[in-house]
C-alpha cells in the first residue's frame, strides 16, 4: 500500500470513529485544513463520498461504513505488528489508553502510576475515567478495568484487585436525627442520595445468607459525582450508597457511620480486560504484569 493511500485511509477511519475533523485532527497531530483535504482526496480518488458532512456533525455514509469494516481489522494489525518491535527493545514503550471507573482511577491507579512511569519512562498512559460501559475496541482504548460480572465474554480478563466494596453510610447528625436503619427496606422512609449512572439510577443492592433484596430508594438529592455525593452524607442530607472507598477516611474521622453492615454484598473483584488477540502490545503487558505484582503486594 502506498504511503499516502496509507495515510488517507488512517484519516478516515480516525474521523469516523472520533465524529469530528477537528478533534481527528488534534488525534493526528495535523491540521483540520490538511486532514479536510486528505479526506477529499480519498473521495475524490475512490469516486465515493465517505463522510456525510454538516455545520455540526459528522456522520459516516452506508459506503463509508463498509469500507470502515474491513479497515479496523487492518489497522488493528498494522498496529500489533509496530508494536510487536517492542519485543526486540530494551524497554517497553508507546501509548496506551485505558477507560476506568472513576473509583477505579482515584483509588487504584492513581496511588501506583508514578511508579509504574518511573520504572517505564517510555510508555506513556491516557486514562479515560468515566462510569459509562465503554466499547474499547469501537472507541480504540487498550484496556479497560471493571468488576468482572461487567467484562464481556470475549476479552482477555485478569484481576488486578480483589474485595472492591460497596458500603451504606450517613453522617452521626443525620442519624441522630431520623434513627438508624436496622433492615434494607427501612430506607425507604429515609431520604436517601441518588448516584446517576450513565445507564440511570439503579436499585440499593442488599444481600444476607444468600438472600439478595434490591430497594428502589428515594431522596432530595441526585448526584453524578462522587465528591459532591460524599460532601452530601458528612453534611447530614441523607444516606448514602456508594464505593466503600471514598468512605474510608470520613469514616476514620467519625465523620460518617457505616450502616446495614451485615446487610453488604460481597466485595467485587477487579479486572483488567482487553480484546483477545494473538500478541498483546509490550506496554500493555508491561502493565499487566506491574498490576498483578501491585495486587500481590497488597495481600
Amino acid at each position: 500500500m502506498r504511503g499516502t493511500q496509507f495515510a488517507e485511509l488512517s484519516a478516515f477511519v480516525t474521523v469516523a470513529e472520533q465524529k469530528s475533523f477537528t478533534k481527528a485532527a488534534n488525534e493526528l497531530g495535523i491540521s483540520t485544513a490538511t486532514l479536510s483535504q486528505s479526506i477529499k482526496s480519498l473521495e475524490d480518488r475512490l469516486g465515493v463520498r465517505l463522510l456525510n458532512r454538516t455545520t455540526r456533525n459528522v456522520a459516516v455514509s452506508d459506503v463509508g461504513e463498509r469500507l470502515l469494516a474491513r479497515l479496523r481489522p487492518v489497522l488493528n494489525d498494522y498496529e500489533a505488528a509496530i508494536e510487536s518491535i517492542n519485543d526486540f527493545r530494551d524497554r517497553p514503550c508507546g501509548m496506551l489508553r485505558l477507560t476506568v471507573p472513576p473509583p477505579v482511577a482515584e483509588f487504584l491507579l492513581a496511588p501506583l502510576l508514578a511508579r509504574f512511569l518511573k520504572q517505564y519512562p517510555e510508555i506513556k498512559i491516557e486514562i479515560s475515567a468515566d462510569m459509562a460501559l465503554t466499547n474499547i475496541v469501537e472507541e480504540r482504548f487498550d484496556a479497560g478495568v471493571r468488576a468482572g460480572k461487567r467484562v464481556e465474554r470475549d476479552m482477555v480478563a485478569v484481576k488486578i484487585s480483589e474485595n472492591w466494596r460497596l458500603q451504606v453510610v450517613a453522617a452521626p447528625s443525620y442519624l441522630a436525627k431520623h434513627g438508624t436503619p436496622i433492615h434494607p427496606q427501612d430506607l425507604r422512609t429515609h431520604n436517601c442520595i441518588g448516584f446517576r449512572f450513565p445507564r440511570g439510577l439503579v436499585p440499593w443492592s442488599f444481600e444476607k445468607k444468600g438472600k439478595r433484596l434490591d430497594v428502589a430508594v428515594q431522596g432530595s438529592v441526585i448526584v453524578n459525582d462522587a465528591t459532591l455525593a460524599v460532601r452530601m452524607a458528612m453534611d447530614g442530607v441523607g444516606v448514602l450508597y456508594f464505593a466503600a472507598a471514598y468512605m474510608e477516611t470520613p469514616v476514620a474521622q467519625k465523620k460518617l457511620v457505616p450502616i446495614l453492615e451485615d446487610w453488604m454484598p460481597p466485595g467485587d473483584d477487579l479486572y483488567l480486560y482487553y480484546p483477545s488477540r494473538h500478541q498483546n502490545p509490550a506496554a500493555l503487558q508491561a502493565l499487566i504484569d506491574f498490576l498483578k505484582a501491585a495486587m500481590k503486594e497488597r495481600k
